[in-house]
């Protein structure tokens, strides 16, 4: 498993816990460390394919688990991307004027989806959560360009085989991984250099690499790809697995409490996920 994946350990929900305890906890580490309280907030995106409930969403419980009495939540769905599409949801807002503060938030228990008879897939994933705070403050710091795809003909190649509408069941995930690892290194190369081009940057001014925690392999094909230094990846596929949605944020925050991302580093953030989806964001952090 370490050998094929780079997975030495990961965290699996327990009792009591959720996708919502989960990013509760994880939205609350973020406000301590922007020096805000739950009143500052006026919006929560949270990215999950592993809601607590159907509906409502995952956003409203983290809401009313904060104390916060009215402010716009809600939940987005784009698998291992999610979070990026909800960093770029938040941001638009934001420059729209329709919020100030934004908690962004990505949380899975993917434990729940594992077929745990199929090792091509329970060896794979993990529980966790992540949350950054967006705000509208005019400092150079932020998003300075975000670029996202889907392409739905891939439904097949990774997938859960249930929903409310089809058969009423939660389902187990699928996934043919060697046909996902060769679009996925493609896929995600083309898009890091999209979004640098948007925001009028070179790899070379590219301080660090904050990716989708999938696989080592595909993390070290992509960098390569790019011509990128591996010691300018921040790799946390070793501490955590795949968790999806969470797996860029747990990454920031690794790297951020560790010293290597400082005020001012540009840094790109990456995934892909099922769907397929995928996306780059480039910010100043």
């Amino acid at each position: 498993m370490v050998e094929r994946t780079g997975i030495r350990f990961r965290y699996v929900a327990g009792e009591g816990e959720t996708t919502g305890t989960l990013a509760t906890d994880a939205a609350r580490v973020a406000l301590d460390s922007a020096g805000l309280t739950p009143q500052d907030i006026d919006l929560i995106v949270l990215a999950t394919a592993t809601p607590d409930q159907t509906f409502p969403s995952t956003a409203t419980k983290v809401q009313a688990a904060l104390g916060i009495n009215d402010c716009v939540a809600f939940d987005v769905a784009a698998v291992c991307s999610g979070f990026l599409y909800a960093v770029s949801v938040a941001e638009s807002m934001i420059r729209a004027g329709s919020a100030n503060r934004a908690l962004v938030i990505g949380a899975e228990t993917f434990s729940r989806l594992l077929d745990w008879e199929d090792r091509t897939t329970c060896v794979l994933f993990g529980d966790g959560a992540g949350a950054i705070v967006l705000g509208a403050e005019e400092d150079g710091r932020g998003v300075l360009a975000t670029r996202l795809h889907a392409d739905g003909r891939h439904n097949q190649l990774l997938y859960v085989d249930g929903g409310p509408s089809t058969t009423g069941t939660v389902g187990k995930l699928r996934m043919k991984g060697r046909e996902v690892f060769r679009h996925a290194v493609v896929n995600l190369a083309a898009v890091m250099e999209e979004a640098l081009g948007a925001a009028g940057l070179a790899s070379s001014e590219v301080d660090w690499v904050v990716p989708h925690q999938a696989n080592a392999r595909i993390l070290d094909a992509t960098a390569k790809k790019l011509g990128l230094a591996p010691e300018k990846v921040v790799v946390t596929v070793d501490q955590h697995a795949n968790t999806s949605a969470a797996s860029v944020p747990l990454a920031l925050d690794t790297a951020v409490r560790d010293g290597r991302i400082k005020r001012g580093d540009i840094v790109v953030l990456e995934a892909m996920g099922g769907g397929f989806t995928w996306g780059a964001s480039v910010v100043r952090y």
